[in-house]
């Protein structure tokens, strides 16, 4: 998929251009001019909106308003902009930590849901975008795909394990979690069949954040953790569970978070030790801290 054009150098960006082997724009984007400039010169068919703004977590963009909406809302509002005016597609990522949840009371949240968490000017932005580019409806082809808690096999400071390692208390609730690995695999098929419209890209099934750090334990047993009440976290944070049966209606059978996991810590061990050059188990990671759960890092 040559004919993609990546915005956005971080983590996510980096990650899918690379899978795509394709361009990424490292150009700020301010203006409608930025962009414009950069599809005269790339000639790209599709746009692939990874810019954003997070700060060390979501409540840096309680901090900076002005940068949070402009990244956040007004960017991906040029790049529609400027993919109706060219022909092109946009592929938007959004964020799935947007809605108010009860475990008692709801099941896993489809795409017609209608996002309900503004207790985090974060979410309130991503709820503004989300609405505005689905407002454009047929007039636009727009694909907005929703992550959350980006797990990887390749240590990065955003990626869920790498967070998870650090602290020495954990909630225990589940939670809809994004492989990142099978997020670019539905990405790409997304694309291909040219889908529109807003789409959960998580795993099935809720993750408990212990279940991912025993899978881990069986390669490194010295690391420890607790189990704290969410009561104690003293933070604004939204957990919540998505539903994948659109993605499946869709032709794209998304794995179980479970089955992903020995896969995603072998994986990621295997990384650190190459990369490390490290002959020995991994040690591990202690920081005296509660873990800051909530939205998507992108």
């Amino acid at each position: 998929m040559s004919e993609l054009l990546v915005f956005g150098k971080g983590w996510i960006g980096s990650r899918v251009a690379d899978y795509f082997k394709c361009p990424i724009s490292s150009v700020k984007i301010t203006t409608y001019e930025d962009i414009q400039k950069e599809i005269d010169t790339l000639k790209p068919k599709v746009l692939i909106n990874c810019v954003g703004h997070f700060g060390k977590d979501v409540d840096d963009c309680e901090i900076d308003k002005t940068k949070t909406l402009h990244t956040l809302t007004t960017v991906p509002l040029l790049f529609a902009e400027a993919a109706m005016r060219n022909g092109l597609k946009l592929v938007h990522l959004s964020s799935g930590c947007i809605f108010n949840y009860d475990y008692k009371l709801n099941t896993p949240l489809t795409e017609d849901a209608q996002p309900d968490f503004h207790d985090l000017f974060y979410s309130r932005a991503k709820v503004y975008t989300e609405s505005a580019l689905i407002s454009l409806g047929d007039a636009a082809n727009i694909l907005q795909l929703r992550l959350r808690m980006p797990l990887d096999c390749i240590p990065h400071p955003r990626n869920l394990l790498d967070k998870l390692l650090m602290y020495k208390s954990v909630i225990d609730i589940e939670n809809s979690v994004t492989y990142i690995p099978d997020f670019l695999d539905a990405m790409r098929h997304l694309i291909k069949t040219d889908c529109q419209g807003i789409y959960n890209v998580v795993n099935f099934g809720g993750l408990r954040y212990r279940q991912l750090l025993e899978e881990y334990r069986k390669h490194v047993p010295t690391h420890n953790y607790a189990i704290m009440e969410l009561s104690e976290l003293h933070l604004v944070r939204t957990n919540l569970l998505l539903s994948t049966d659109k993605l499946d209606a869709a032709g794209f059978l998304i794995r179980d978070i479970h089955d992903v996991l020995p896969e995603c810590i072998e994986k990621y061990i295997n990384y650190t030790r190459e990369h490390a050059g490290q002959s020995q188990q991994i040690k591990s990671r202690e920081v005296p801290v509660s873990l800051p759960n909530g939205a998507s890092p992108l």
